[in-house]
């Protein structure tokens, strides 16, 4: 079925109907305005009949609707040969049917039968059902034709209109887009329509304030594009007025109306001469665009024109508000998949920034993390000393990023942002190279954001993030650096307090410990003193070697029960005890004894806890080493014999700091030259693998035999402690550990010096 057979020219069947807006719709209550539509589209056919008679089918008697149909009151006459009457039915099968049951006398039924009335421009093509009776005399001879049909052209058309309706529903079911949807059903209205006619629909801004260019398939381009983007308001062509007065405007002829004063001349160019627009409303009646009908003759619309008009802009309205609800949902999950990548970003990054504690190392991570999240380019300045310094620097490339770094901001100069920002402790942002000098050409510089890096609200550096090319900052963007900036001075803030904390404890603990071995005369000593975890606390084990009074030699290696501050007291307060009292007392269990009242007579303050100690003094001899010790508390010592046999020196005693008289032995051994005596915490047999499992005293042993033959101090503690760590593994130690070796040297042979490790 064509357009020109289908559309072209009014269907005339004589139809009563009832459009919307008419005084029959607004007197019934709750009358539906869309329903009245339906009605005004559908109408309601009437029969049509004619009493013809002869071969050549005179029209004896007919009633009116059959002439309205054929198509006006000037081929309604009586007397006259059908065929002469509707000249454009000769050839056509109506008249053929009409022939065959004059011929036959048989009656005939003809369904859908297609006629096509009237000539040239004016020709439509309508449909019936027809029923042909024959017309008998009283002989029982065919005198005529009798005819009685209804007109179903309308019924043909609002199938179609239904079936078409029903395609575009079902594309806005399936989300199919917009564009696609309005540019079908201004398609479909088109083609439908009785006259000819050139559909637009424009969509309102979300302030609806302006109307956008949806679809106008029919109209010439340089009039879509005039018109996108125009006012709503009143006078503004038929489209504006109507989106301001959120009612249909009926301008049915443009070169008249002043709503189109400023628009004539534009209409006139496109071949327009009328237009009726109609507002899309919402649900809650809020605007979302307007369907136009243009004509290129003027015309007043018919109710037919005014209900096809309403039933599409209903159904544009729920194809745009479905658009609009499907790209609010994609804006809703797109926001929280950006919040969700934000949220990973700034955990990655704050796991980054806290995976070491060294506060230049926090602030390269930094960089490298903006970079190119952020920003195409990264540098951090930091003060020190009053002065500003560039810590840290990312880019793309290796020469940029040295090109970066060999910028040094100037800290009171007035025209350099980075100075600015430390002044006040806000961040900047501009579109446009930073002020003062810099290697911006260079880098192609167009934009920045400067963040401040503050400590208790005190700037001590700064993140300048630099945009090259088209690359601008957006609100999302400064937010993200911000809380980057603000996570990241936190973190480096955590990390100076750590390395101070850790120079502090270093400094401290040196202070407990021998900063060089003296050289002990027929002897060989070495040390080796190892804390647990990253050393930010004073560990409590010890040890100490000085000399006494006849060349006699104090050794002692010991543990203080916890660690920290309380530990490096305790441990002082052993040390210094045994150095004051130890050259006025005659033996080892008498300076222990010493230690034991001084521990017991500590305020409570400076702890309470007790003390493991080996204590003791050598004599250099011909022989060797004469020792004499004392074991309070403490693992035993080893004595490692020449044929590498390690003996467990057995010297009972107790713990000291518990009871005011410790019950201590004292036990006396010679070191025959290559012989040696190991002192050592229980750090070092507690130490435990990855499963758990202890090093031990019997693994201590085996390492002791598995040192070079006749080995020196240094060679015994380098046999342990590879041991021991090949022990471990991986693992952390637990707990400090500390070894102390004194070898026995050949006589008169130039002791050798140890070392700590």
């Amino acid at each position: 079925m064509t357009r020109g057979n289908m559309t072209r020219g009014k269907q005339q069947a004589a139809l009563p109907v009832l459009a919307a807006g008419d005084s029959g719709a607004a007197g019934r209550v709750g009358a539906d305005p869309r329903e009245d539509d339906l009605r005004a589209l559908f109408g309601q056919s009437s029969a049509v009949f004619a009493s013809l008679a002869g071969p050549a089918h005179m029209v004896e008697t007919a009633n009116d609707a059959l002439f309205a149909a054929l198509g006006g009151k000037e081929r309604g006459r009586a007397g006259a040969p059908l065929g002469q009457l509707v000249p454009e039915l000769t050839g056509q099968p109506f008249i053929a049917l009409l022939d065959r049951v004059y011929r036959s006398g048989k009656p005939h039924t003809e369904r859908d039968a297609r006629v096509l009335l009237g000539q040239g421009d004016k020709a439509r093509e309508a449909f019936f059902d027809f029923t042909y009776e024959p017309r008998l005399d009283a002989g029982g001879n065919v005198m005529g034709v009798r005819v009685i049909g209804v007109e179903t052209t309308q019924v043909k058309h609002a199938q179609r209109l239904t079936a078409e309706h029903r395609a575009l529903l079902e594309q806005i079911a399936r989300q199919a887009p917009l564009p696609e949807v309005l540019e079908g059903m201004a398609r479909v209205i088109e083609d439908l329509a009785p006259e000819e006619v050139l559909v637009s629909v424009l969509l309102a801004d979300a302030d609806g304030r302006h109307l956008r260019h949806g679809t106008a398939p029919s109209l010439p381009d340089f009039y879509n594009q005039a018109i996108d983007g125009i006012a709503t308001g009143e006078g503004v062509g038929s489209c504006g007025t109507a989106a301001h007065r959120r009612r249909r405007v009926i301008v049915s002829d443009i070169a008249k109306d002043p709503f189109w004063d400023d628009f004539r001349d534009l209409a006139d160019r496109a071949g327009l001469a009328a237009c009726w627009s109609t507002p899309i409303l919402a649900r809650d009646g809020s605007l979302l665009g307007t369907f136009a009908m243009y004509h290129r003759v003027p015309r007043v619309p018919e109710e037919a024109d005014l209900a096809l008009a309403g039933v599409f802009a209903d159904t544009a309205a729920l194809a745009i508000e479905r658009h609009q609800a499907e790209q609010a949902r994609k804006r809703a999950e797109a926001r929280e998949e950006a919040a969700r990548d934000d949220l990973a970003f700034l955990l990655e990054t704050s796991t980054a920034l806290t995976s070491g504690l060294d506060a230049g190392q926090t602030l390269q991570r930094l960089a490298a993390s903006c970079v190119p999240k952020l920003a195409p380019l990264c540098a951090v300045d930091i003060i020190e000393g009053g002065r500003v310094r560039r810590v840290a620097t990312a880019a793309p490339t290796q020469a940029q990023q040295e090109l970066l770094a060999a910028h040094i901001p100037v800290y009171d100069a007035a025209d350099d942002a980075v100075a600015r920002v430390l002044a006040s402790g806000t961040r900047e942002v501009a579109r446009r190279t930073p002020t003062g000098p810099g290697p911006w050409h260079d880098l192609d510089v167009t934009g920045y954001l400067c963040v401040p890096l503050t400590d208790r609200g005190r700037a001590f550096g700064t993140v300048t993030l630099l945009s090259t090319g088209a690359h601008t900052f957006d609100g999302h963007t400064v937010a993200l650096a911000e809380e980057l900036a603000r996570r990241a001075a936190s973190a480096a803030h955590n990390a100076r307090q750590y390395s101070h904390r850790a120079t502090l404890a270093r400094d401290l603990q040196a202070g407990l410990l021998l900063p060089d071995l003296p050289a002990v005369p027929g002897a060989d000593v070495a040390t080796y003193y190892h804390p647990a975890g990253e050393g930010l606390d004073i560990g409590g084990d010890f040890y100490d070697v000085f000399p006494l009074d006849d060349g006699r030699w104090a050794f002692m290696l010991g543990d203080v029960c916890g660690r920290g501050a309380i530990a490096a007291t305790t441990t002082a307060l052993v040390r210094h005890t045994a150095r004051a009292v130890a050259p006025f007392l005659p033996g080892p269990q008498d300076v222990v004894k010493a230690i034991n009242r001084a521990l017991s007579n500590r305020p409570d303050s400076h702890g309470t806890g007790f003390v493991t100690l080996v204590y003791g003094q050598l004599t250099p001899s011909p022989e060797g080493l004469d020792i004499a010790l004392v074991r309070a508390g403490h693992t035993l010592p080893l004595h490692l014999d020449t044929a590498h046999d390690a003996h467990p020196v057995e010297a009972p005693g107790g713990l000291l700091g518990i009871s005011p008289d410790p019950d201590v032995t004292l036990r006396h051994l010679r070191l025959l030259p290559h012989e040696s005596l190991l002192l050592y915490t229980d750090g070092i047999t507690e130490a435990r693998d990855a499963k758990g499992e202890q090093f031990g005293e019997a693994r201590l042993a085996d390492a002791l035999t598995g040192a070079p033959h006749q080995p020196g101090a240094q060679h015994v503690i380098d046999a342990l402690t590879r041991a021991v760590r090949t022990f471990t593994g991986d693992h952390d130690i637990d707990d400090d550990q500390a070894v102390l070796v004194l070898t026995a040297t050949e006589p008169r042979h130039a002791s050798r010096r140890g070392r700590a490790t």
